[in-house]
């Protein structure tokens, strides 16, 4: 699978990308993923198609948050660099929902165990020592954190929450809604045509919502604004949902209890 994400002058990070791309365990692991999400649960995508938005969402985040000035935990805590950073939000955004596999609940807790046993080949020869560790703990912590109701403590780890919290457009909703879960969730869900990121006028980044019917308000207030309060960088975030359009787009027709 192509990841596809703009390494830039990263030399770690298109080691690591490789890697990913063509490790079996890996790619068994996010169709595994699917086959719970997908086929037995009628979720929406947790394999490739989410793993490319996620990671590329969180990169753009970071690079977004570096360029205003904000140092991410690697550089302020350990003195590495803000590559180091990238190959951390990256690994987490990954590797954060292959605890799927296993099952849908507590599945961020699997997920440290599936990761902490692949890191060392994805990060061999790119780190050593106590450079290892650190990489290895700041992943670990980003993964556990993505869970809505865990507090994050890093830069890094708050980026992957948001960008997994961000990937809400209905192409994410279409697969329970097309398999026939309407309910809140799934019509909120298809309500949200894209999502944006760019530089903030007033902070750092700035988030754009494109909806094509106002029940993808419930979706922002129920999940993304959840996930905002316990990231950590809600602060550098302004968030601005609108619909497109003079008229909205009608979603069901019906609906029976």
């Amino acid at each position: 699978m192509a990841i596809n994400i703009p390494v830039r002058q990263n030399q770690k990070l298109e080691t690591l990308l490789q890697r990913a791309e063509k490790d079996p365990e890996l790619n068994q692991l996010w169709r595994s993923s699917n086959v719970n999400a997908v086929t037995r649960l009628s979720m929406s995508d947790h394999g490739y198609v989410h793993i490319k938005i996620v990671s590329n969402l969180a990169v753009k985040l970071l690079r977004l948050l570096l360029e205003a000035g904000i140092e991410p935990a690697m550089v302020k805590d350990h003195g590495m660099t803000p590559d180091d950073a990238e190959v951390v939000v990256v690994l987490g955004a990954l590797l954060h929902d292959v605890g799927m596999a296993i099952h849908r609940d507590r599945h961020h807790i699997y997920s440290l165990f599936i990761a902490n046993r692949m890191l060392p080949r994805l990060l061999d020869g790119l780190y050593e020592g106590d450079a290892r560790q650190i990489v290895t703990a700041e992943v670990l912590h980003a993964i556990v954190s993505h869970e809505p109701t865990e507090r994050c403590l890093t830069l890094e780890a708050g980026i992957v929450k948001v960008a997994n919290a961000l990937d809400i457009a209905q192409g994410r909703s279409r697969i329970p809604f097309e398999a026939g879960k309407v309910n809140i969730h799934s019509v909120s869900a298809m309500a949200i045509d894209s999502v944006t990121l760019r530089k903030g006028l007033e902070k750092p980044v700035a988030i754009e919502i494109a909806m094509s019917n106002s029940a993808g308000i419930y979706l922002l207030d129920e999940l993304l604004k959840h996930n905002l309060k316990t990231s950590g960088i809600d602060a550098h975030l302004e968030v601005e949902a609108k619909i497109e359009g003079e008229t909205e787009k009608k979603l069901i027709r019906f609906y029976n209890l």
